[in-house]
């Protein structure tokens, strides 16, 4: 293990002077600067974390997401929950800062930030002014300028359409919703949504009466495109859909129980996150699992290395996901 005899000679100052800050001696006045210095140099040589009482970092959580997403969408959530206790691992103070607060109330003293939600060209323009240090999660505006991790999900689309396709479907329906391009204030289409016309068309069986798209990742949005697909298509309703998220999965659920049709017998069903209602609804959901506390524990990592081992070479990483069967669908 490295001492703190170590860290003294390596940052040049003296062991009583790492001691106290590493123990977080409310008594020790140093600058910043050395703050900085000694914390980046036991970090360095691979002192532990665990072993800092001292705040390491002061981060920035920027939760472009609004209360109603949130309350919506448990995954916004439950990614907001495991990020504050990540960083509270790390010894990192967790600043949120939400979108109706804007850009402006970052303050001046953080070392990097952890964005989730949609942002324009020009937040993204004031964000690498006040810091060089930022991981996005789960978009990827501007990879030459920040790290990002997303789940893959244009590889979960093409599992998805492979399971169908395994089992015999060929009328295969997507149903999601839209994401909203701040700089133009349009709705555009998802990447679940182009992935799925993608592989669909590489197949021969993209049918456009088969795609039902809302503006929302909500289950009303899932409830209402759901019934109006049924009033459309009639005995044509495709016998699988494919479905962007959980949330929008109940409500394509409600309005599938509601008109007596049948699932899987009739209408198999596969989404997307595994939030923790997935395995309570009826049927039971099969959905891709989303592996949250992994998103938002390398998106620490990332910053981490950012911060102490100055990486300057961004990344971009895509986490993969398996299917959790259950009775929506199922897998012969």
């Amino acid at each position: 293990m490295v001492t703190i005899k170590e860290i003294a000679e390596k940052s040049g100052f003296s062991t009583s002077t790492v001691s106290r800050l590493l123990n977080n001696d409310n008594s020790l006045s140093v600058s910043p600067k050395t703050k900085k210095k000694i914390l980046n140099t036991a970090l360095s040589l691979g002192y532990e974390r665990k072993y800092i009482k001292a705040i390491i970092e002061k981060i920035a959580l920027l939760f472009w997401i609004t209360d109603t997403e949130e309350l919506e969408d448990v995954y916004f959530k439950e990614m907001r929950i495991q990020l504050e206790k990540y960083a509270n691992d790390k010894n990192m103070e967790l600043v949120v800062v939400k979108q109706q607060d804007g850009i402006n109330k970052i303050p001046n003293d953080i070392s990097g930030f952890i964005a989730v939600g949609g942002f324009s060209n020009e937040e993204i323009k004031k964000l690498h002014e006040i810091t060089e240090n930022g991981v996005f999660i789960d978009s990827n505006p501007n990879p030459d300028l920040f790290d990002s991790i997303q789940p893959n999900t244009p590889r979960i689309t093409q599992k998805a359409i492979e399971y169908f396709v395994k089992c015999g479907h060929t009328n295969i329906g997507f149903i999601g919703g839209t994401y909203f391009n701040h700089d133009t204030n349009t709705h555009e289409k998802d990447i679940r949504e182009i992935s799925f016309r993608d592989y669909m068309s590489k197949l021969n069986l993209l049918n456009e009466n088969n795609i039902f798209i809302g503006p929302k990742f909500s289950v009303n949005n899932g409830y209402e495109l759901t019934k109006k697909a049924i009033e459309d298509l009639k005995e044509d309703l495709p016998t699988a859909f494919f479905v962007a998220s959980d949330a929008i999965a109940i409500g394509v659920l409600q309005a599938l129980n509601e008109n007596n049709i049948s699932i899987p017998q009739r209408v198999s069903i596969i989404s997307i996150n595994n939030i923790d209602i997935a395995k309570y609804v009826s049927p039971p959901l099969s959905t891709f699992h989303i592996d949250i506390p992994e998103l938002c524990k390398t998106s620490i990592s990332l910053l981490s290395e950012q911060i102490i081992e100055e990486r300057k070479c961004k990344k971009t990483v895509l986490l993969n996901s398996e299917l959790v069967l259950r009775k929506s669908f199922i897998l012969e």
